[in-house]
């Protein structure tokens, strides 16, 4: 029974075989090479992959910030495959284009880098890297970029969005904000840590010092201590450094200026409500002190009783000097529309 069912399960498959269509062979054919090829080319992506990725570790390992030209941009930024986050400074750093701003902003991203390099959640999947533009000006090209200092993110997916670029006018480029920048586009948080700068101290030690002396030597006449001009005009300076923005200074790092990269102009008050340069705070310090001394002058003009043709040329000098900083200063309100930024700073 057993034997004689054995040939028959055989013609029966025989008899499937023979009854599979002819156009089907060359189908699987197709199907099977089609596998295989996409199989080949995701092990050849995977690949590419590592390679890039192996790469940038090692450059990484020399130095925290690597400089990228054009093909290296393409190759490892915008080519695909792409696991990994890459923040890029694009800059211009050559002494000619007399870039202060660059040189300042590299300070501080090479601050951001190194705290990253060396933390203990370094890995791979965040990088930094440059573009200068003397070495990369076909990426600036492509990117329709003409500004520098400028710092973008590109994700490992997708092309990078509005908020991908960092908002330098605005918040600064210190490395703290730059560290909060990345959090927010990458969920890599980096703790800063700058080098150490005894500069300060230095500076109080030597101030204390001062002092010090100065009460040694005067110990037998400490009468002006108690000198009101004296700290009438410590109070006055510390209310012309606070008022003018000085505070906003150190807690953002804003630019000391901005340079125009075509035409060469140099702007020294920014244009927006929301940001102020370095060398504006200054400028609002001194119309602001020449304003007082205004102020000052036609009160002692209104309160000496001296002769009255120099009293008249008191009041006219402190006048003068209200009506035309005045006028200049409300210039440069007009010209910021909202104000100053630290005047809702929190």
């Amino acid at each position: 029974m057993g034997a004689r069912g054995a040939p028959s399960r055989r013609r029966l498959a025989g008899r499937r075989l023979r009854y599979l269509p002819t156009g089907s062979f060359p189908f699987l054919l197709l199907l099977l090479l089609l596998c295989i090829q996409l199989g080949g080319g995701q092990k050849k992506k995977e690949n590419l992959l590592a390679e890039k990725v192996e790469q940038l570790m090692e450059w990484s390992s020399r130095r925290s910030i690597f400089r990228m030209n054009g093909d290296k941009f393409r190759k490892f930024i915008k080519a695909p495959p792409r696991n990994y986050s890459m923040i890029v400074m694009f800059t211009a750093l050559q002494p000619q284009r007399q870039c202060s701003v660059c040189r300042q902003a590299n300070e501080e991203y090479q601050i951001l880098a190194n705290s990253w390099r060396y933390s203990s959640a370094f890995c791979n999947k965040l990088f930094f890297s440059m573009v200068d533009y003397d070495e990369g000006t076909d990426v600036f090209q492509q990117l329709n970029m003409n500004s520098a200092p400028t710092f973008m993110h590109f994700p490992p997916k997708g092309r990078p969005k509005r908020a991908d670029t960092f908002d330098l006018q605005r918040i600064g480029f210190a490395a703290e904000q730059l560290a909060k920048w990345i959090a927010d586009r990458t969920d890599v948080h980096i703790r800063v840590f700058r080098p150490p700068n005894y500069s300060g101290t230095i500076a109080l030690a030597l101030l204390v010092s001062l002092v010090g002396g100065l009460l040694y030597l005067r110990r037998n006449n400490l009468e002006f201590i108690y000198n009101k001009t004296g700290w009438a005009m410590v109070s006055l300076c510390i209310v012309f450094a606070m008022t003018s923005g000085q505070m906003w200074n150190h807690i953002r790092g804003p630019p000391y200026a901005h340079k125009n990269p075509h035409n060469g102009q140099v702007s020294y008050i920014h244009g927006s409500s929301q940001a102020q340069f370095v060398a504006e705070s200054h400028i609002i310090l001194v119309l602001n002190a020449a304003i007082t001394m205004g102020m000052v002058l036609l009160n002692e003009a209104a309160t000496s009783k001296g002769d009255v043709g120099k009293r008249r040329i008191i009041c006219l000098v402190g006048l003068g000097l209200v009506v035309f900083f005045f006028s200049f200063l409300l210039s440069i309100f007009r010209s910021k529309y909202h104000g100053y930024p630290y005047s809702d700073l929190d």
